[in-house]
């Protein structure tokens, strides 16, 4: 499985994704801590998390920020017609001509970078906004090797080859990590801006590139206005760059709103971050597996079967999102106090922390869903219907994050980004049972239903539980618990953990879920 060249199954790709999705979580939050130890959320943590929104935005409205999606549903193509060399020389063509324009966008994005920092992050005094520009201009170029890695990455997708596309966030996670750990006692936070910059190279661009050209794409400077692949990618990626979709727009919009209050941008994108993490290994996880399958199967006019498979896919993955959330909201509290609290990341932070991390928790499901129904789309060409809905559901929900920001503040906020994500999903959802592509009556209700149910029943127990102990014996810290907060956090985490396991089984099995008996075959425990 482990093999470069390997060639996966939609099971053990699926398999390969998520871990290697949470070992980069994993690694994503030994960053987000060691951000949060030197720098809290004060001024330096606001302008590093908000610099990443600028060099985002650029990415996406050129290059639709799906490089890999919109080169897999070409290059499956070139494949199946037994046309890949017209194939690699579109793939030069379009890097050649990719690098030009985004490289000119790059050049004026860094000559206007404190206009748009100015205008964006609003609520940043002087001192802050001046850092953020700076930490802006370093991060990016990063963008020109994350285009030319998804392009690489591609040619491995179509062979169904997911070890390399494994590995490279990997790299790119560590990166930031190492450059924090060689530079920051002399440049301070921008050590972390450079190490980024080198993840990005060392680890989407160049491992890609290398067994890109090992499985025989050789990268040519060339540039052809007229080739067919150009234009078929250009047609493919239009709606991608002229629209937005909330699933990328949604942190662009907190970080807006929450720059009018001190630290609101750290602490929110932290808690994105540790959300992040279990959604990613159910939702990109998934969706990047699926994604070639899904394309294979609708190239070749099999659309029972690209319906049953997009649907079970939602299914399954809705299902376990349901479950996960619960344990994710239930627990928040000392899974946020164990993993970040120290340094200069005071009590109070934690505290505020945990509670967007629930809030945020609450709409794993419908993160996991959208990845899937979205990949549906690009998988059949059309990248038009799901960037026109989600332009219509970013447009309708700004006024929701204004309306809520002002009421609730960036609490408002959190609640905005669930109300926002459950717009988008049931709006793609619904153009896919529209179209004849995915009926909503496929999606399995009932299993579902029993999930939720378990959920329920488990996140009040572990609540409860906790609570109970609470007040049994105090909070750590106190004078009638000898514990250190860090063993209080563990043994928090640990109990709850396994009460939530033992609550969410026993009610799946009376209920009569297909889901435990499905993972005790799939570890062959049974």
């Amino acid at each position: 499985m482990l093999r470069p060249t390997h060639a996966h199954t939609a099971f053990t790709a699926t398999v390969l994704l998520m871990a290697s999705t949470f070992l980069s979580r994993i690694i994503g939050l030994v960053r987000v801590k060691y951000i949060v130890w030197l720098f809290g959320s004060g001024t330096q943590a606001d302008a590093l998390n908000a610099a990443f929104v600028l060099p985002d935005m650029i990415s996406y409205f050129l290059v639709g920020g799906a490089a890999s999606i919109t080169f897999v549903t070409i290059l499956t193509r070139y494949r199946e017609q037994g046309r890949e060399e017209e194939g690699n020389r579109s793939l030069s063509v379009i890097l050649t001509t990719m690098y030009l324009v985004l490289g000119a966008a790059l050049v004026v994005a860094e000559i206007f970078a404190p206009w748009f920092i100015h205008r964006w992050e609003y609520g940043f005094d002087a001192e802050k906004a001046a850092l953020c520009v700076k930490l802006t201009r370093i991060l990016l170029p990063a963008q020109l090797f994350f285009f030319a890695g998804g392009v690489f990455g591609a040619v491995q997708l179509v062979r169904k080859q997911f070890s390399v596309g494994a590995v490279t966030p990997l790299i790119y996670g560590l990166g930031t990590i190492v450059g924090g750990l060689l530079l920051v006692k002399e440049i301070g936070v921008s050590s972390l801006a450079i190490g980024t910059v080198a993840g990005a190279f060392f680890g989407p661009f160049l491992l890609n590139a290398i067994y890109a050209r090992r499985a025989g794409v050789h990268y040519r400077p060339i540039l052809d206005f007229h080739d067919k692949g150009l234009r078929e990618w250009v047609r493919l990626s239009l709606p991608l760059i002229v629209g937005v979709s909330l699933v990328t727009a949604d942190s662009w919009i907190i970080a807006h709103f929450a720059s009018a209050t001190s630290g609101a941008v750290s602490l929110m994108s932290y808690a994105k971050q540790l959300f992040g993490a279990p959604m990613s290994v159910l939702a990109q996880g998934a969706g990047a597996a699926s994604m070639p399958f899904f394309a294979s199967l609708w190239s070749q006019q099999k659309k029972y079967e690209f319906a049953t498979s997009v649907a079970d896919s939602v299914s399954r993955v809705s299902a376990l999102g349901i479950l996960v959330a619960s344990g994710m909201v239930a627990l928040a509290r000392p899974l946020v106090e164990l993993l970040f609290l120290g340094g200069r990341f005071s009590a109070k932070d934690s505290h505020e922390c945990a509670l967007y991390f629930a809030v945020f928790s609450i709409a794993t499901f419908l993160w996991c869903a959208q990845a899937i129904y979205a990949r549906a789309f690009y998988a059949a060409g059309n990248t038009f219907a799901p960037m026109a809905a989600g332009t219509v559901v970013t447009l309708v929900s700004w006024p929701i994050y204004a309306s809520l920001n002002h009421w609730q503040g960036a609490m408002g906020l959190a609640m905005a980004s669930n109300i926002g994500i459950a717009l988008q999903t049931v709006t793609i959802a619904v153009l896919l049972h529209q179209r004849r592509m995915v009926s909503l009556a496929s999606l399995d209700y009932a299993e579902m239903g029993r999930c939720l149910l378990a959920a329920v029943a488990a996140g009040a127990a572990v609540w409860g539980a906790l609570l109970g102990l609470h007040v049994l014996i105090g909070p750590a810290g106190s004078a009638h618990v000898r514990l250190q907060p860090r063993t209080y956090d563990v043994a928090e985490l640990v109990v709850g953990s396994a009460l939530w396991t033992l609550v969410v089984v026993f009610v799946l099995e009376k209920t009569g879920s297909a889901l435990p008996r499905v993972a005790m075959k799939r570890l062959h425990l049974r």
